[in-house]
């Protein structure tokens, strides 16, 4: 993992949308992967902007936008030329499972975010009742709702930071997959 290198001007840069319901844990996981260390979060009104370098030649920018009830109706707001999305779920909260899954279900319906990846993130994964990663993707109906495109569940831990680079590196690569797709061209620097 790396961090942003303002004179890395040949890195190319990929839009990514990380939402989720409020208290799902979206900030506490962007700064515990961007600092590696725990920093202390209030929910997020408006939003977090920040910029990771998750591997060499692709520079993630990371729209972390708020996931009370009153801010979701301004998720659309961000779609316009987002390259990936990170949806998190908090794994332990099973009365608001089907929400998190309702919202899920409307933004990927969004015209901008046709087609692009997705990494939903089964957060809590260190508290004992936690659903699985397999559960999570039964009951938001993973494989019919992202059948048009590359997906995955990644079981982590904001707190503990287990599982964030992992699903951080495999949205990545479906971003990269994805933009090359659509004709994009990357540079590549080889590492010695």
């Amino acid at each position: 993992m790396g961090l942003l290198n303002s004179k890395n001007s040949k890195a190319k840069e990929a839009q990514i949308l990380l939402l989720g319901l409020d208290s799902a844990g979206k900030s506490t996981l962007l700064y515990k992967f961007k600092l590696a260390k725990d920093t202390a979060t209030t929910p997020t009104i408006g939003f977090n902007v920040e910029m990771i370098e998750v591997e060499k030649g692709l520079l993630l920018t990371v729209w972390d936008v708020g996931g009370q009830e009153k801010m979701r109706t301004a998720w659309r707001c961000y779609c316009e030329n987002t390259d990936g999305l990170l949806y998190v779920v908090d794994s332990t909260d099973k009365q608001r499972l089907e929400d998190s899954r309702r919202e899920f279900e409307h933004i990927l319906k969004n015209e901008h975010i046709k087609n692009i990846p997705v990494v939903l993130l089964a957060n809590k994964q260190d508290i004992p009742a936690a659903l699985t990663a397999e559960d999570i993707t039964r009951m938001f109906k993973m494989k019919k709702l992202c059948g048009d495109r590359n997906w995955y569940v990644q079981p982590c831990c904001a707190i503990t930071g287990d599982g964030l680079a992992e699903g951080f590196r495999q949205l990545a690569g479906f971003v990269k997959s994805h933009m090359k797709s659509r004709g994009d061209t990357f540079t590549f620097f080889k590492q010695n």
